[in-house]
């Protein structure tokens, strides 16, 4: 760290910038917050017109002659829905509309017309979203279809239910909301920016030719800043989003009052009693439980605004680190001499610009989103999502690393869980270990057959070797599934040749890990085999030819002089070896699946099949750090260790 570089005006213009950004993506945060606070009014305001709506066309009934009027009279009262519809399956009928093109000879109730057939295929499919959460038992399709219509507004439809049966649908166009969420307090923002610098000039008496302190006090002021305005910024938010279930309560009030005089002019009496609380509801129509008529329930929203709040520091601890990287890297100088490199070398910059391109599209951004994309609960049914409504900061982590539970107790009593990160974690390595053992072994083996002098064909011997190396691995790993089949497979056929009993290789755990080693150990000599063969035939036969002069037995002399000679082209091979067989997928996902039950599975197979699968990309791409962070380890672990890439 060069404290010599550390100037106040310096440091100042790196703590403006990182308030600028971290107080800006801050601003932006609670700006997107109080976007998505309008667009959670205009939404639930529109769900409760349709559940209300909904309750008129149950009570009243689909075949009465009144309905039309009732749903007239309810859209007159209510400012906030333009036109509404109500079908009937059987017969496929329009029962009630208050739509314009629904007058003089369209007039409802009517039989629908085809090209009315996409209502009732909305109706439809809303009916079978209903009927497969029943038989699965929880949400997992959307009972209330919502479109954006292109002038403003949504259009919802909801089913209409008769006893336990969906016999119709509701649907409505309800217009924009009116209601406004309050605006940026600009003037806070301004202070939380300004403030903090005038500090940072007034404390550089106090930090005197102390550079680190002045250093240190800059990156407090700019964590107090960021703390203050996070806090202010999520207690406004607060008090925006209580006047904005105020707002909601009191449209339940004035629909229900609305409700009631329309079925008194039916002559219906409200029995049972009107619930307005369970119009609240979200799309799978669960009720929210967050206001009633009269009141909102400030501790089922204070429990709703704490995963909010949750989701707004883990997404702010990641910038506030950022924030304080910049304050370092233009505080200390790092800027300015960057930006020196830059133009001085302006010229080979730009030769190798194309290629910078092309790898921070093609590698770096895809690595990086990767990464943010383990920071949240990405699954199949949120891909739709902006990364900021799905952040669970590093929840993904924590449930793998501190899942311990290797052995689990089932019907048939305690087994292993083969499912856990610590058993895939554990036959990964020894997978990787015992692979890298036999390709090692036996390259190192065949290539010192082949190192021998006057070795008869020894050109076909190689071609031959390499041979293994040369066929895509994808085929080989299908040829030796093939020949591991316990009915047609060509070893057992072989081990029953010979009188014995054929095995289900992949019904056990060991034996399907034999089929595996099996099938990499012959994918993996071929490399190591030329890059022993090469290293053997660089070292000097004059060392071997002293060597016997001295008296060396054969194995002295491979221990003295061969194996040293091989290190510095062994050991690097090893750690690519590695590498490639840490993450070796085709093997395990073509060979054995991960059968038994998961036991085969290495992480880069678990992975996948957590991915495209189960569809977690959240959790699968934590799951991808976590493997880069071990083999990353590995690496840099391995390099100091052997000092394998110090002459690089």
């Amino acid at each position: 760290m060069n404290l010599e570089a550390v100037k106040p005006s310096r440091l100042a213009i790196g703590l403006s910038l990182a308030l600028l950004f971290a107080v800006g993506f801050g601003l932006w945060l609670q700006a997107r917050s109080r976007a998505g606070l309008s667009a959670m009014v205009a939404e639930r305001s529109a769900i409760v017109s349709l559940n209300a709506l909904t309750e008129i066309v149950e009570r009243v009934g689909l075949e009465s002659d009144s309905l039309q009027g009732a749903v007239a009279r309810y859209v007159e009262l209510h400012e906030g829905v333009a036109s509404a519809r109500v079908i009937r399956f059987q017969g496929i009928r329009m029962m009630a509309s208050t739509a314009p093109e629904d007058t003089g000879e369209q007039a409802a109730p009517r039989k629908m017309a085809r090209e009315e057939k996409p209502l009732y295929d909305l109706g439809q499919s809303l009916r079978a979203a209903v009927e497969t959460n029943v038989q699965e038992g929880r949400a997992f399709k959307t009972e209330i279809d919502l479109q954006k219509l292109p002038a403003g507004g949504v259009a919802l439809a909801g089913p209409v239910a008769e006893g336990d049966k969906i016999v119709g649908a509701v649907l409505i166009e309800a217009i924009p909301s009116a209601y406004q969420v309050g605006g940026t307090s600009w003037l806070q923002a301004l202070l939380v920016l300004v403030v903090p610098i005038l500090l940072l000039f007034a404390l550089v008496k106090v930090a005197g030719d102390r550079p680190l302190v002045l250093l240190l006090l800059a990156a407090l002021l700019l964590l107090i800043a960021v703390f203050l305005h996070g806090i202010l910024g999520l207690e406004a938010l607060h008090e925006e989003r209580m006047a904005a279930e105020a707002h909601i309560s009191q449209e339940l009030t004035l629909t229900s009052r609305g409700l009631a005089t329309i079925l008194a002019q039916e002559g219906l009496t409200a029995s049972p009693p009107l619930e307005p609380a369970d119009w609240d509801v979200d799309r799978f129509r669960r009720p929210l439980g967050l206001v009633t008529e009269s009141a909102v329930d400030e501790q089922a929203v204070a429990v709703r605004e704490a995963g909010e709040r949750r989701s707004y520091i883990n997404l702010m601890i990641p910038v506030t680190v950022a924030a304080l990287v910049l304050l370092g890297f233009v505080g200390l100088g790092a800027a300015g001499r960057t930006g020196a490199a830059l133009s001085r070398h302006r010229v080979a910059y730009f030769y190798v610009m194309p290629a910078m391109v092309a790898m921070i599209l093609l590698v770096f951004f895809p690595f990086s989103y990767g990464i943010l994309l383990s920071f949240t609960n990405s699954n199949v049914y949120n891909t739709d999502q902006p990364l900021g409504d799905i952040w669970i900061g590093v929840e993904n982590f924590v449930d793998i690393l501190t899942d311990f539970e290797l052995v689990k107790t089932t019907e048939d009593g305690r087994v292993f869980n083969y499912q856990n990160f610590y058993w895939t974690l554990g036959f990964t390595i020894i997978w990787t270990v015992t692979n890298v053992a036999v390709g090692v072994t036996v390259g190192l083996f065949l290539a010192l057959i082949l190192n021998t002098k006057g070795l008869v064909l020894k050109p076909i011997y190689r071609v031959l070797l390499i041979l293994p190396w040369a066929i895509p691995n994808y085929i080989t790993a299908l040829i030796w599934q093939g020949m591991f089949h316990s009915q047609f497979g060509v070893i057992n056929q072989v081990i029953q040749m010979f009188g014995g009993q054929g095995l289900s290789w992949f019904d056990s755990p060991f034996t399907a890990f034999i089929t595996v080693l099996s099938t990499n150990g012959w994918l993996s000599f071929p490399f190591m085999m030329v890059i022993s063969l090469g290293a053997l035939q660089s070292i000097p036969g004059d060392l071997y030819e002293a060597a016997r002069v001295d008296g060396a037995t054969r194995w002295q002399q491979f221990r003295t002089i061969t194996l040293p000679s091989l290190k510095p082209a062994l050991v690097p091979a090893v750690i690519i070896s590695v590498i490639w067989t840490f993450n070796q997928f085709n093997v395990i996902y073509l060979v054995s699946g991960g059968e038994p039950g998961g036991s085969t599975e290495i992480l880069i197979t678990e992975a996948y099949k957590i991915a495209f699968e189960q569809y977690r990309y959240g959790y699968a791409a934590a799951y991808s750090v976590v493997i880069f962070i071990i083999l990353l380890t590995y690496g840099i672990w391995q390099n100091r260790v052997t000092g394998a890439s110090e002459g690089v």
